[in-house]
């Protein structure tokens, strides 16, 4: 593995990764291992710890949906139990692999970056910064990797309710779920049926007088045991933790990617199948018509997992129960709905999804132009077009994110070796004067907070203007496919 030299803030770096979650401590590793040598790099964190998502998100229950297996490191064996994980032990596991690497030696905390600004006459960028929430610092970098996520960390999605402010209890956002937020005794009403409320429902109800998820539409949950199989206990029982990683890894991409698959050609048998499942769950007060027949085929928006059906038994037990209808407003007490029910509420849980946000929210200027990302085609799904030395990673809806981390970085790191053959101090996406692309969104999900995803993310386009589709592919492609074309290299 490549050496990489610690440095401050007065020397001009060679990367500067801002961000230190799963993707940030990935690219690091990847620059010590396939980036050229030497290579001097910081990375920017804006909270005080190592995790990203898994760090900022606090609410009762909060894992990772995806399997840990291929949600892990490559580079870094995962020895629980566990399939789905909690983010406490994912935070845990983030802070012991950036240690391992020697990452966190290169991590600066509370540091959150406000504008990037490209000098064609320096080759550099120059990086404006705020430590602390006072100090101005400033950096310069030959090369930015953005691993800030997807969504905005620091503002919630804007919740258009007529009468939402006039309620008297408690309203949580999951995002920021208060320390000392009791719901002991309450009736609490969780807004929303995606990912986020379907884990917080059964790790809350045994507590709660009753809770409601109250939908508009209902979504798929899918019931997942919560231990690994016994295909990756066999691995670790007979083989070397690293090999016994990769197999385990490889069995659970492939599966996954065979079931995607499958579900996409066979849309009408899956939704059969799954309605069936569900209806064996519930209990005979709850149908499965409305409250669990999607409007939409499975995987046009991502599956919800419920690990040992944690989530069904809380509707069995009677603590909990669903209502699927559309709100019409909110007084002080209660939520009316436009069928004419009324629910009494003392509190208020809204997961209705995230605010989506690029480069988490970083203003991008090239010789003094400001970009405005979602004007621009993006390159491999990793580059802005007309943006020299930027990449940002972002991973894949239909898989664990780490996959499509992968697969960008080692593009990435290939890049940045190709540019140091050419003897090149710049790479910039140029899209060809001549072409007529059709512009898609990056995330091809329908939910409803992905449907603003033109306005906020570069667009996808064809060819080398193509995001990322699935790891097997885009590993090869990372690997061995073109990285010249439509690239100028200066």
């Amino acid at each position: 593995m490549a050496v990489l030299k610690h440095v401050e803030s007065a020397d001009i770096l060679d990367v500067l990764i801002i961000g230190a979650g799963i993707s940030g401590i990935n690219a690091a590793y990847y620059l010590a291992k396939y980036g050229p040598q030497g290579q001097r790099y910081a990375i920017l964190e804006g909270r005080s710890a190592i995790g990203g998502t898994w760090d900022l998100f606090r609410y009762p229950g909060i894992r990772c949906d995806s399997d840990i297996l291929t949600f892990s490191f490559a580079w870094n064996p995962w020895h629980g139990d566990k399939l789905l994980v909690d983010g406490p032990e994912l935070c845990d596991y983030m802070r012991q692999s950036a240690e391992k690497i020697g990452a966190d030696k290169h991590i600066k905390f509370n540091t959150t970056v406000r504008s990037v600004e490209w000098s064609s006459n320096e080759s550099l960028w120059t990086i404006k910064a705020v430590v602390d929430g006072q100090r101005q610092q400033m950096y310069k970098s030959r090369f930015i990797i953005l691993s800030t996520g997807y969504y905005d960390y620091r503002n919630p999605k804007d919740h258009i309710i007529p009468g939402l402010k006039t309620f008297k209890g408690d309203i949580v956002e999951p995002q920021f779920w208060p320390e000392d937020l009791d719901l002991d005794g309450k009736d609490v009403i969780i807004v929303g049926s995606g990912a986020t409320a379907v884990t917080i429902l059964p790790n809350i109800a045994a507590k709660t007088k009753h809770t409601t998820m109250l939908q508009r539409s209902p979504t798929y949950v899918a019931t997942v045991a919560n231990r690994i199989p016994s295909v990756d206990r066999m691995a670790r029982a007979y083989l070397p933790a690293r090999l016994a990683h990769w197999v385990s890894r490889m069995y659970h991409m492939v599966k996954s990617y065979a079931s995607y698959t499958y579900v996409v050609k066979n849309p009408e048998k899956v939704k059969r199948l799954m309605m069936a499942r569900m209806e064996q769950q519930l209990p005979p007060h709850i149908s499965v018509e409305p409250h669990f027949s999607p409007r939409y085929n499975p995987w046009e928006q991502r599956l919800c997992a419920c690990p040992d059906g944690d989530f069904w038994a809380a509707l069995r037990s009677g603590k909990a129960s669903v209502v699927t209808d559309e709100i019409d407003r909110i007084s002080e007490t209660q939520i009316h709905l436009k069928s004419g029910e009324d629910i009494t509420a003392d509190a208020l849980i809204l997961a209705t999804g995230l605010k989506l946000q690029f480069a988490g929210g970083i203003a991008i200027y090239v010789d003094g132009e400001l970009i405005e990302p979602s004007h621009k085609f993006g390159w491999k799904g990793c580059m802005v077009q007309d943006v020299p030395n930027l990449a940002f990673i972002i991973g894949y809806t239909n898989a664990s994110w780490t996959l499509g981390s992968d697969a960008s970085s080692y593009l990435l790191m290939r890049l940045l070796r190709t540019m140091k053959t050419k003897s090149a101090v710049s790479v910039t996406p140029r899209v060809p004067t001549d072409a007529d692309m059709k512009a898609d969104p990056c995330f091809k999900l329908s939910s409803t907070y992905l449907k603003n995803t033109l306005a906020v993310f570069p667009k996808d386009g064809e060819g080398q203007w193509r995001f990322k589709t699935n790891y097997m592919s885009d590993m090869w492609d990372a690997r061995w496919g073109d990285i010249v074309t439509n690239l100028e290299f200066r």
